[in-house]
C-alpha cells in the first residue's frame, strides 16, 4: 500500500446513537473529505465484535447494512477510490491473525483492560446466582482486544482515530507489534502512531465521548440499558428534544464546564460544541456565568432535532444496492491486501516456506 492507512470502525450489535455519529461517524466523514486521495482509508465493519456482549443475533446481518448506510447518509463518498469499505467477517486473516497475536500477548496487560473489566462487572451484575457470575462473562469479551490489534496491524495502519475508552487498545497494538518485530528482527508490522499522536492527528486534545443523558457519569451506550439517556438516530426529533429536556443536571444553577462537578452540564456544553464544531473551550466561554439551565437544554434540544430531522431525510433516501455493491467490490480488494500480509507474517512464525 502507498498511502499511509487510517483505519476505523463502530460495532454493528444495534442501531447507532448520537454519541456515535457525533463522536466517530462524522469526524470520520469529514476526515475523507479533508484527505481525500492523501490516505486509505479503511472503514470496516467489526461485525465479529459485535457478540463480544449479548445480541439478537438474528438482525445482526441486517443492522451492519443498515449502519454503513449511516455512514453514507452522514456524507460518506462511495466512489472515493481510497476508501474501503468492508466487513470484518468477510476477510478471515482477521480472525486467523487474532490467534497468531493472541499468542504474543500476556495474560497481565489483557487482565489489565479498564473496558473488559466494566463490561464485565455489568454483565455480572445483571446475573441473581452469584455462583454463576463469572460463567456469564465470555472469552471473546475478554480477548477482543487482540481481535482489535489484528484489524489494526492487517493493514499497517498508522492512523487509528477512537474514543477515549479505546486508548488501552491502541496501546496493546502498539505493544504486540513492537514485541513481534524484535522477536522475529524484521519489520512485521507497521506500529500504530501513540495516543497523543492520534489525538492532534484529528485535531482533539482528548478523545469526544458522549455522556448518557440520565447518568452523565457514563458514556452514551447502545450496550447498555438506558433509553432514557441515549438518543438513538431513529428516535424522532420531538422524542430527541423530549430527552434533552429531561436531561440530568445540577442544583448549582451556574453554567461551567466542569465534568467533575457538573458532568450533566458539560456534557450538553460538549453536544453543542460538536454538533456547531467549535472547540468545546468556545461554547463554555459562551454560556459562562449563565444560569439558566433550561435555556442551555432547550439550545441543544434545537440542535438535535434539526439535526435528526436532516440526517433521517439523507438516510432514506440512500440505496441500499450501490451500499451492497461497494461492500462486495471493497471486499474483494481488501482480501488481497490482507492475505498477502498475513502470508508474510507466515512465513516469518514458520507456518510457510
Amino acid at each position: 500500500m502507498s498511502k499511509e492507512v487510517i483505519l476505523t470502525g463502530l460495532r454493528s450489535n444495534s442501531e447507532f446513537h448520537l454519541g456515535n455519529y457525533l463522536g466517530a461517524i462524522l469526524p470520520m466523514v469529514n476526515l475523507q473529505k479533508k484527505l481525500a486521495g492523501k490516505y486509505q482509508i479503511n472503514m470496516f465493519v467489526p461485525d465479529l465484535h459485535s457478540f463480544t456482549t449479548p445480541i439478537d443475533h438474528k438482525n445482526l446481518y441486517k443492522q451492519t447494512i443498515d449502519n454503513v448506510k449511516v455512514y453514507v447518509a452522514a456524507g460518506l463518498n462511495l466512489d472515493d477510490e481510497n476508501t474501503y469499505v468492508y466487513r470484518q467477517s468477510y476477510v478471515s486473516a482477521h480472525s486467523e491473525l487474532a490467534w497468531i497475536l493472541s499468542c504474543f500477548s500476556y495474560y497481565g496487560e489483557i487482565s489489565r483492560m479498564t473496558q473488559f473489566k466494566d463490561k464485565s462487572s455489568r454483565q455480572d451484575s445483571t446475573n441473581d446466582d452469584a455462583t454463576k457470575q463469572k460463567s456469564n462473562v465470555t472469552a471473546g469479551l475478554f480477548n477482543y482486544p487482540i481481535l482489535m490489534a489484528a484489524d489494526i496491524l492487517l493493514y499497517d495502519a498508522k492512523w487509528v482515530p477512537l474514543g477515549e475508552d479505546q486508548q488501552q487498545h491502541l496501546e496493546l497494538a502498539r505493544d504486540v507489534a513492537i514485541r513481534m518485530n524484535n522477536k522475529f528482527d524484521k519489520e512485521l508490522f507497521t506500529i500504530p502512531n501513540d495516543w497523543k499522536t492520534q489525538l492532534e492527528f484529528i485535531n482533539r486534545d482528548k478523545g469526544a465521548r458522549i455522556r448518557s443523558l440520565k447518568v452523565p457519569e457514563r458514556k452514551m451506550s447502545k450496550s447498555i440499558d438506558d433509553p432514557a439517556g441515549t438518543i438513538m438516530l431513529s428516535d424522532s426529533p420531538s422524542e430527541a428534544a423530549k430527552k434533552v429536556m429531561s436531561a440530568t443536571t445540577d442544583s448549582l444553577q451556574s453554567i461551567n464546564l466542569d465534568w467533575e462537578k457538573q458532568p450533566g452540564i458539560s456534557n450538553l456544553l460538549q453536544i453543542i460544541a460538536l454538533i456547531e464544531e467549535k472547540s468545546i473551550a468556545k461554547v463554555a466561554g459562551e454560556w459562562q456565568g449563565k444560569t439558566n439551565y433550561a435555556e442551555l437544554k432547550k439550545t441543544v434540544a434545537d440542535l438535535v432535532s434539526k439535526l435528526l430531522l436532516d440526517f433521517q431525510a439523507k438516510l432514506s433516501g440512500v440505496n441500499e444496492s450501490s451500499t451492497l455493491a461497494k461492500l462486495a467490490a471493497d471486499e474483494l480488494k481488501i482480501n488481497v491486501i490482507a492475505n498477502a500480509k498475513l502470508l508474510n507474517i507466515q512465513k516469518a512464525l514458520g507456518l510457510r516456506e
